[in-house]
């Protein structure tokens, strides 16, 4: 499910920063689809961890410049889906490298940030929008 224009929040730092993000998970769920070692499927899990912290840290700290009124909202979204990555990490780790969990979760991540991106950070964009 790669990341498509219907996803633009319109502010080109956000945007820019989910495209990564999809373009990462992505390249995790080929990985798990091909069997490619376990190491890149850690390696990649540990980046999108640490990715979507600054990614959510950037997006709240533009949120708060624009005295968005939504904020709240997406940080406790925010904070939902790092603990939700955190467990998913933890799974893969205890489960052994299971490839399996890694697919399920990648269907999982994908369907989520999608329907975050649709449903609330376009309503950053929007209200950006008409603050400025």
């Amino acid at each position: 499910m790669p990341w498509t224009t219907n996803l633009s929040v319109g502010i080109s730092m956000i945007d820019d920063q989910h495209k990564m993000w999809f373009e990462k998970a992505e390249a995790l769920f080929e990985a798990g689809k091909n069997n490619r070692a376990k190491e890149y499927v850690g390696e990649l899990l540990a980046f999108l961890d640490d990715y979507t912290k600054k990614h959510f840290a950037d997006e709240e700290k533009y949120m708060l410049s624009i005295h968005y009124p939504g904020y709240e909202e997406q940080k406790k979204a925010h904070t939902a889906f790092i603990s939700q990555l955190t467990k998913l990490k933890n799974d893969y780790n205890a489960s052994g490298g299971n490839l399996l969990v890694i697919l399920n979760a990648n269907q999982m991540i994908l369907e989520w940030l999608t329907k975050h991106i649709s449903n609330m950070d376009k309503k950053i964009g929007e209200y950006a929008k008409k603050a400025h």
